[in-house]
């Protein structure tokens, strides 16, 4: 009796040059050796959705009081280990499902980055046009390194120095901002200082985005394929 032939997903090389990446992988390493048996990475998975509605709630609830902001500071906290251990808990458990994780990890990445923007965009913080720019950036890159994997071979997890990681951090230090300084009137007119780095933020992705397409194209060009 012949088995159902099973589909193979080639190894992807991992490109990861952000600064806290080596410091991370040790952490998370350390972590993973102590996590319960009944930690699954799906559990993790899911635990990272759960802090992306958390960040969304607190800056959607921010415009009632600016307590809310805290919720979305345990949110980023609680989807950096979901979003973050669920790939190194099923690589060091060696429990790997290459074309599984590949697919629902990066679907819930784009949920949960359109959620984090949705919920700045609705707040009295951030102008919602602003906030789907950097949007718009974020869909972009992910387009250039989805594609990469396929023509390449190669998933780049990094851009000038910087990863996911790096960005949780200047969107919790953009979020004590907003805390201490509440919703103040705009810089210029009706645009506000946390609307020119959000839209700044989106603008150099885009901007990325362009440049890494030009450069991945030259190299496809010179190796004829």
């Amino acid at each position: 009796m012949t088995k159902p032939l099973e589909r193979t997903v080639a190894p992807l090389s991992r490109i990861q040059q952000n600064v806290l990446a080596r410091s991370e992988r040790q952490l998370l390493n350390w972590l993973c050796a102590r996590m319960p048996h009944w930690v699954t990475p799906d559990f993790l998975t899911s635990l990272g959705m759960v802090g992306a509605v958390a960040i969304f709630v607190g800056y959607a609830a921010s415009g009632f009081s600016v307590s809310w902001l805290a919720l979305a500071l345990a949110g980023y906290a609680i989807q950096w280990f979901g979003d973050s251990m669920d790939g190194s808990l099923a690589r060091y458990r060696q429990i790997e499902r290459p074309a599984y994780g590949y697919f629902i990890d990066h679907s819930c990445d784009g949920l949960a980055t359109l959620l984090i923007l949705a919920g700045m965009g609705i707040s009295p913080f951030v102008r919602m046009d602003v906030a789907l720019i950097a949007l718009a950036g974020y869909l972009l890159l992910s387009v250039h390194a989805f594609l990469s994997a396929r023509v390449l071979g190669e998933l780049k997890l990094s851009y000038l120095a910087a990863g996911p990681t790096e960005l949780r951090l200047m969107l919790i230090t953009l979020t004590l901002m907003m805390m201490m300084l509440g919703a103040t009137p705009g810089l210029f007119g009706a645009v506000s200082g946390f609307d020119v780095f959000v839209g700044t933020v989106g603008g150099v992705l885009i901007l990325l985005f362009v440049f890494q397409t030009l450069v991945t194209g030259r190299r496809l060009a010179l190796r004829g394929g």
